[in-house]
């Protein structure tokens, strides 16, 4: 007698299933790296390679960041895994990343099997209470036959909350047959766009009120503008605000529109830091800026703050006024409700401290040096960059300068490890930019310090063809800290590294690479980045530079005394200095070959602004 239940039935090994459903929410590859308590996973990617590319990394941080860096890049969630014991707590950092930055991230961990569980078997120990912290959802699975749904379960928790969810799997499960049916539950409603929150008119009436009772106002610009970065423009030229940006909303707006500062603290423009500092009333839009303490504490000013999440309200300052909307929603319905102003005079000086700004820095970027400075690296690249590349830009220094040199639109896309700040995300950023992306251009700057945290996996650009343009900014200095520590009374401290041969490091990997240690040397370095990679292959330039400072504007102090507005440098500047020296303003500017700056005063005056 036949069994006809049994013939009828369909079945699957259960880490098949899991795969299956990855796939069904559009992932088409995943970061990791093996391990025996991870092998049912991978004997189903080997079953699945068609249709799930499996990215062999070198170190499971590496596979975490670049998962990160994918959902970044993308919106959709990123995937990694890593094996029981070290493998398991070598994702952490990556993790920690995506959790701070808000990115949906799914890691599957490796558990030995079921069988072996509670014996203190080899690399056997407890992961769940090590996520804890870092993931929205953390789950042992506790049957084969469960593994599909938890796994379906956890990207969806991880996209509800914009965060990481985890998967233990105990590795005998990934080889059982559980029946083959559909476990997942992606569909057309999760790709739907959700409407955010509407201010009501008279919220923007009163913003509007706000705005004309305020002499110095300024719009402090989040990422959360998305797409609206054209309609700001337009409001900001209505209503006479300069616009400031934090460091996630570079590209937003464009650069080159005369209203924009930039980018405020320390990786900042100097227009944007002084422009902040006189404010009398500061709007933020769609904004989550971690140095508030820094910047919005230095002065009394009204505050509006405008977001589509009403818990974030007063997170960084005194309320003066909440408006619970989404950015670009708001910034049309004021467009809508507003009458022009007539040209403005701080809005006028604003432009033309900025204007003022870009010419000190086209003049460090245009002139020859020998040995080689940082800033005509970033004439190179912004030659040679096509409009929609990729950038995927690591910790430190490189920061600062992605941020004052580098030309970004809203047709680019780009990347940093931002509020966690991990040194090392920059390869994995640009594995996740051209896997994602693989018909764009695709950049990858770095410090020697941060890139050689992850120079192992210059072979996984290798090994997968990926035709990345590295740019390693070599000084044999930990920079970034180096110039903290001039800012506090001590003496350096640990920040000095070994110098290495990068190109010599990249070509015992097979990839094509150059040193350039003066300017003359860049077009010609550049231009073959550009022919390598054009032909399909990876490309190194290790630019050996000097380790000078960039001028910290963040040590620019403004008051406001008797009508007077003074311009000083702070106290912390230079710290370890005689006690009797003292810096002036144009002291200052000296030392940065900023003699054509002007200062802010002296702006004011120029274009009739009254305090």
């Amino acid at each position: 007698m036949t069994n006809t239940k049994t013939d009828l039935q369909k079945t699957i090994p259960a880490s098949v299933a899991m795969l299956r459903v990855i796939e069904s929410w559009g992932v088409d590859h995943i970061f990791g790296y093996p391990g025996g308590s991870f092998n049912s996973t991978m004997n189903a990617l080997n079953i699945e390679k068609d249709r799930l590319k499996y990215i062999q990394i070198r170190h499971e941080q590496v596979g975490a960041l670049a998962a990160a860096a994918d959902a970044k890049l993308t919106g959709k969630i990123g995937v990694t895994f890593g094996s029981a014991g070290p493998g398991a707590t070598n994702l952490l950092t990556g993790l920690y990343d995506a959790k701070e930055d808000h990115a949906p991230v799914l890691a599957l961990i490796g558990q030995v099997p079921s069988s072996n569980m509670n014996y203190n078997y080899f690399q056997e120990f407890a992961e769940n209470p090590m996520f804890a912290d870092v993931a929205v959802y953390n789950r042992l699975v506790m049957t084969p036959e469960s593994l599909p749904y938890v796994v379906d379960k956890a990207i969806r928790e991880a996209y509800k909350h914009n965060g990481v969810a985890v998967v233990v799997i105990p590795n005998d499960f990934g080889y059982v047959e559980i029946p083959d049916t559909p476990y997942s539950s992606s569909s057309p409603t999760d790709r739907k766009q959700v409407a955010g929150p509407v201010a009501t008119d008279e919220e923007v009436d009163q913003f509007l009120t706000m705005v004309k009772d305020a002499k110095r106002p300024v719009i402090h610009v989040g990422r959360g503008i998305k797409d609206g970065g054209d309609k700001l423009v337009e409001l900001s030229k209505k209503l006479q605000i300069p616009l400031v940006m934090t460091g996630l909303a570079k590209g937003l707006v464009p650069d080159s529109y005369e209203g924009n500062l930039g980018m405020s603290n320390r990786a900042a423009s100097k227009a944007a830091d002084e422009i902040m500092a006189v404010s009398d009333l500061v709007i933020a839009i769609g904004a989550d800026f971690p140095f508030a303490n820094l910047i919005y504490r230095t002065h009394d000013f009204k505050f509006i703050q405008i977001d589509n999440d009403e818990a974030q309200f007063g997170r960084h300052h005194f309320l003066d006024f909440g408006i619970w909307s989404d950015a670009t929603t708001f910034v049309e319905k004021a467009l809508d409700r507003s009458q022009a102003v007539a040209p403005s005079p701080f809005f006028t000086a604003a432009a033309a401290d900025m204007a003022n700004w870009q010419e000190y820095l086209d003049m460090l970027s245009n002139r020859e040096s020998d040995p080689l400075e940082f800033e005509p690296i970033y004439k190179q690249i912004n030659r040679i960059a096509d409009p929609d590349a990729v950038f995927s830009i690591d910790v430190g220094d490189n920061i600062i300068n992605s941020f004052r040199h580098l030309n970004l639109t809203p047709k680019n896309k780009w990347v940093i490890s931002a509020l966690f700040a991990s040194m090392g995300s920059g390869i994995p950023g640009a594995l996740a930019g051209q896997l994602s992306f693989p018909d764009r251009q695709v950049f990858h700057i770095a410090g020697d310090g941060a890139f050689s945290m992850v120079m192992q996996d210059l072979i996984t650009e290798k090994k997968y063809n990926l035709p990345i343009i590295n740019i390693i900014t070599s000084n044999a200095s930990l920079n970034f800290i180096k110039s903290e520590q001039e800012d506090i009374p001590m003496d350096f401290s640990g920040i000095f590294i070994e110098d290495q041969d990068f190109a010599m490091i990249a070509k015992g990997m097979g990839i094509e690479s150059i040193t350039v240690r003066s300017s003359k040397e860049l077009p010609a370095a550049f231009d073959k980045a550009l022919e390598v990679t054009k032909a399909g292959r990876p490309f190194l330039i290790d630019a050996k530079i000097t380790d000078k400072r960039s001028i910290p504007v963040e040590d620019l102090e403004l008051t406001i005394k008797d009508g007077e507005l003074i311009e000083s440098i702070s106290n912390s500047f230079d710290a370890s200095r005689p006690a009797d020296k003292t810096y002036s303003v144009p002291d200052f500017f000296a030392k940065y070959d900023a003699q054509s700056l002007k200062s802010l005063p002296e702006l004011f005056k120029e274009h009739g602004v009254e305090l």
